[in-house]
């Protein structure tokens, strides 16, 4: 066994699920699971509850069932990759195609598209219906609370779990699924909506879901271009961090969207420049060359 598998093999969330390449049916699986996920980190939740008391679990509970959601998903993915790792080709989760321009600014353009992108969906949670109380009381504790632990949660957890989820899972999953007779399974663009239906879905509430599938879009094809988790995990880390960041904020802790805050004239100005910087970013990021039709995710081979 040379140097490459080994490495492949090791504990890394980044290389051991390598030769698992799920299609349609493995994302459902992978859902299933997580879902199997959610429901022990609610049951660890309510024991918790039982010891240490409501305020405790309110306050710690998601540090620990947040995680434990994508055990089941995470074991299930390790272990098909090494049963495929004999007779399959592998795609690595992570890699590096940047282009001429290089990984730094790569990152910086992304956290700038991010950013317009963001607050261009804003303009369509201005036109949703007001959110169940309970629900924005739910969403309110991610951003409003304490700030040590709404990052960790939120800035650190999520872009990590569920970009290795939706992006290095499913999307290089959908990318690079084969048939029996070795033809790919899916056309690019499908496998980017697709995924990106995906991230919405386990947002579980359409006032997180619509955003989520248009960033999600953006991610994917990113991801697709570059090949590069650590750029989508970047964006999403961004996203969320400056969400948190206006949740501190005394005086935007009661606006719905960024029309409450800003005139109108401000407001389509800002819009308008979001859209341009995010379309030129977006033709900046086509012009990486790509090694395959199904993208740029690396072979992983023995």
């Amino acid at each position: 066994m040379n140097q490459k598998r080994r490495h492949v093999r090791s504990f890394n969330i980044f290389a051991g699920h390598a030769f698992y390449t799920p299609a349609i049916k493995g994302m459902f699986v992978l859902l299933l699971l997580l879902l199997a996920g959610a429901l022990i980190g609610s049951m660890i939740t309510a024991l918790l509850t039982l010891i240490y008391g409501a305020s405790f679990a309110t306050e710690y509970g998601t540090l620990v069932s947040y995680p434990i959601m994508f055990i089941p998903p995470m074991m299930y993915a390790g272990y098909k990759s090494r049963s495929n790792a004999v007779f399959e080709q592998g795609y690595a989760l992570d890699s590096k195609h940047f282009g001429k321009n290089g990984g730094w600014i790569c990152a910086l353009m992304c956290t700038a598209a991010v950013l317009a992108a963001a607050f261009m969906t804003d303009f369509l949670n201005a036109q949703m219906p007001p959110m169940p109380e309970w629900l924005e009381e739910a969403l309110t504790s991610m951003t409003q609370g304490t700030l040590w632990i709404n990052l960790l949660c939120v800035s650190v957890f999520a872009p990590l779990f569920e970009e290795w989820l939706c992006r290095g899972m499913v999307l290089r999953g959908l990318l690079n699924a084969k048939k029996a007779d070795g033809s790919r399974r899916m056309a690019p663009g499908w496998a980017i909506v697709i995924s990106a239906l995906f991230f919405a879905v386990i947002h579980a509430n359409p006032w997180q879901a619509i955003p989520a599938f248009i960033l999600g879009c953006l991610f994917g094809y990113i991801y697709y271009k570059t090949g590069s988790l650590k750029l989508t995990m970047l964006m999403h880390c961004v996203n969320n961090t400056f969400a948190v960041i206006c949740g501190q904020i005394e005086s935007l802790q009661e606006m719905d969207n960024w029309m409450d805050v800003l005139a109108p004239k401000q407001y389509w100005v800002i819009f308008a420049g979001c859209a341009l910087l995010l379309v030129l970013i977006v033709r900046e990021f086509s012009k990486i060359p790509l090694q395959s039709p199904a993208g740029n995710c690396n072979p992983v081979s023995e």
